[in-house]
């Protein structure tokens, strides 16, 4: 059994006051998440989190690190995955270029929204963690 590790991040902008939360739609399922992926070579999590969100968005992101929430689980073919999420806030109305290989949908939503479009719980339990954080800013 093997640790696959990546790294992303819980992207937002401010929005009427309140947070709004870049979510990403898989292109090869119905998942919803947040931008991120695999770890390459001796990348740290920043650095994979940064090339990642950029991969999959075009967005150049600062990640705030002083926030960091991590989740880890079993993948069907026995491996085990670990992914870290830092917070990333990005300025309102920047264009947002979605990898198409990968990525099938993007959108901004309020918390409320986001966290019923988010697949799976443990995404789920991130924003919560990454939302508290930012709304204490």
């Amino acid at each position: 059994m093997s640790t696959e590790v990546a790294s992303g991040a819980v992207v937002y902008q401010e929005r009427d006051g309140q947070p709004a939360y870049l979510l990403l739609q898989s292109a090869t399922s119905d998942f919803w998440g947040f931008p991120k992926g695999h770890v390459e070579g001796q990348e740290t999590l920043v650095e994979t989190a940064k090339r990642e969100i950029k991969e999959e968005t075009q967005l150049d992101v600062t990640i705030d690190t002083g926030f960091k929430t991590a989740t880890a689980y079993a993948l069907p073919n026995g491996n085990r995955k670990e992914v870290t999420l830092f917070v990333s806030k990005v300025p309102s109305g920047v264009a947002v270029t979605r990898q198409k290989v990968e990525i099938s949908a993007v959108g901004w939503f309020d918390y409320a929204t986001a966290r019923e479009r988010l697949t799976y719980d443990n995404l789920k339990q991130m924003l919560d963690e990454a939302n508290a954080y930012i709304l204490k800013k």
